[in-house]
């Protein structure tokens, strides 16, 4: 289990939490905002900001909890965004300054701070971690980390003890109680329902098996396809972990094959909700307790088998 809690920073300055990409748009006439800070505890947005708004908002029902609590908190912390929102167009200033670049140069393009600026984790073993990164125009210009095991911050001459202080005591503080408030939706498990789906090519009897994960939380997942025991990569696509409307995920991958050698071939499925991996046969091999359709479709013959960990 990994729950992690990671802040933004634009050049410094606190803004929200966990896998965070801070975009600038600095055209006026786009419509957009150009300043936009969201906040991720495990995954789960949780917190918005934009220069639109210009209010630092929830995202989740359970983010009341802090209002309650701490009646301040939300008109502190929409100070605490705004005053970013004016720092980073002077910080924007001095980085274009340093890159020598002028304003028409940079005009129109969005300046992607990929660092989810500054971020702090809880394992499972008790360990703890931490970063602080900053970039610039799609490059990462400064990398600061914290190693786990001799508990040691990377030495950095722009790093200062109140921003180390932050990730070590503060963060991990705030992490463990955004937990406790979110506990129900963050700390739950829902196992992948896997589908296997297969389509025959008229032309060349080539099989294409798709595999299927719906309906799991966390949204991290290990699903890849092996070949006699080992990953095989060759003919294989995947897409990408989307989320549904309840607030679970799901991701799909696929693979083209030599029917004759369908035997060799498992859809391998790793998830903290599931009480030991999945290895799924191909179809043609059933699925003990799994059911079977059939559709024809123009072009092929989609069969599927599921498996529902349950």
């Amino acid at each position: 289990i990994r729950l992690g809690l990671m802040l933004i920073f634009a050049l410094g300055h606190l803004f929200a939490f966990h896998e965070v990409f801070l975009h600038l748009h600095l055209d006026p006439n786009q419509g957009q905002p150009h300043h936009v800070a969201v906040g991720f505890v495990d995954g789960q947005v949780f917190l918005h900001y934009d220069s639109h708004s210009r209010k630092m908002e929830p995202r989740v029902s359970w983010m009341e909890k802090v209002g309650k609590e701490d009646p301040n908190y939300w008109v502190r912390n929409t100070q605490m965004a705004r005053d970013t929102e004016e720092a980073s167009r002077g910080d924007l200033e001095t980085l274009r300054l340093r890159y020598n670049q002028s304003k028409s140069e940079t005009s129109g393009k969005t300046m992607t701070w990929m660092t989810q600026g500054c971020g702090c984790e809880l394992r499972a073993d008790g360990s703890r971690g931490g970063f602080d990164q900053y970039g610039y125009d799609g490059r990462t210009f400064l990398t600061l980390t914290r190693r786990p095991s001799p508990g040691k911050w990377d030495t950095s001459p722009v790093y200062n003890r109140r921003g180390k202080a932050y990730l070590e005591e503060i963060c991990i503080k705030w992490l463990e109680k955004h937990l406790s408030y979110g506990k129900e939706t963050l700390l739950k498990r829902e196992p992948p329902v896997v589908t296997m789906t297969r389509r025959t090519e008229v032309e060349d009897g080539m099989e294409t098996h798709i595999c299927r994960q719906h309906g799991f939380y966390p949204r991290e997942i290990d699903a890849s396809w092996t070949r006699d025991g080992e990953v095989w990569l060759q003919d294989t696509f995947h897409g990408s972990v989307a989320p549904n409307a309840d607030g679970t995920y799901h991701y799909w991958l696929s693979i083209r094959i030599d029917p004759k050698e369908k035997g060799r071939y498992r859809c391998h499925v790793e998830h903290d909700g599931l009480q030991k991996p999945l290895d799924l046969a191909l179809e043609g091999e059933r699925l003990q307790g799994g059911t079977g359709s059939a559709v024809f479709l123009a072009g092929g013959l989609w069969e599927s088998v599921s498996h529902d960990p349950n």
